[in-house]
């Protein structure tokens, strides 16, 4: 079975998944709006972390909709017995979930750090009926390409030579669309997202209790080194600093048929 980098079980990973739900869930639920799902729509979320996603959806479809919520490890959803959530353990790498029996299955921030990216999409597709739309979101790490200070740009660099060697992709947004197209989906469109934000918001938070919770793997990498993790905590702490790190990239296509 496929692991996470962070670990569920990690002293802060409940909290991270809190803040990353707070960030995240109101673009994704602004896609899924704007795709009008049906009222009895039969849904599946993978990689539901702590369940607010598949919760909302469930609110949506309710009374005659299905949603089903998949994850590698379910011991930090906030509530595995919500109204109209399904809540299965599993791994999207493996296999499809019930093939072909979706009319819409969505993703966020899971291709980007499961062992094989390739297999996952195709098995997501597979989930979906003929006619179903798909909705992925993944990062893009491409404005720290151009981060100021010149140390916090090279503390990036290394991020992300740490992120290639543990098998993360930080730049897979970019590649959703093909990746879809190669299957044959049609309609495929998209967009990206860039927060910007300084010290002491949300983001930087996120981003300190992150870095905070790893540092040890990333100085034992040596890809990383304690002044510059320290430069870029620092940049956390200052409000006056404003940065953007992530283009959040949501791209939604349909499958072939009725």
């Amino acid at each position: 079975m496929s692991r996470y980098v962070l670990d569920h079980h990690l002293q802060g990973e409940k909290n991270r998944l809190a803040l990353m739900s707070q960030l995240l869930d109101p673009m994704h639920r602004r896609h899924i709006e704007s795709l009008g799902i049906g009222r009895d729509a039969r849904v599946l979320e993978v990689g539901c972390g702590n369940g607010s996603m598949s919760t909302w959806m469930a609110e949506h479809v309710a009374p005659d909709g299905q949603i089903v919520a998949l994850d590698l490890d379910l011991s930090l959803v906030d509530d595995v017995h919500a109204p109209g959530v399904e809540f299965r353990q599993g791994d999207i790498v493996t296999a499809p979930v019930d093939p072909g029996h979706f009319d819409f299955v969505t993703a966020r921030a899971v291709l980007h750090h499961v062992a094989d990216a390739k297999a996952a999409t195709g098995n997501l597709v597979a989930s979906l009926r003929p006619g179903g739309a798909i909705l992925l979101i993944e990062p893009d790490f491409l404005p720290v390409s151009v981060a100021e200070p010149i140390k916090v740009r090279t503390f990036w660099s290394g991020w992300l030579a740490w992120s290639r060697e543990r098998g993360i992709d930080y730049h897979i947004g970019r590649t959703l669309a093909p990746r879809l197209a190669a299957y044959g989906l049609k309609e495929i469109q998209g967009t990206a997202e860039t927060a910007i934000y300084n010290g002491g918001s949300q983001w930087a938070d996120y981003w300190r209790e992150t870095i905070t919770e790893l540092r040890g793997d990333l100085v034992q990498s040596a890809k990383l080194n304690d002044a510059l993790i320290d430069a870029f905590l620092a940049q956390c702490a200052d409000p006056n600093r404003w940065v953007q790190t992530i283009a959040f990239t949501a791209v939604h296509a349909r499958a072939p048929g009725s």
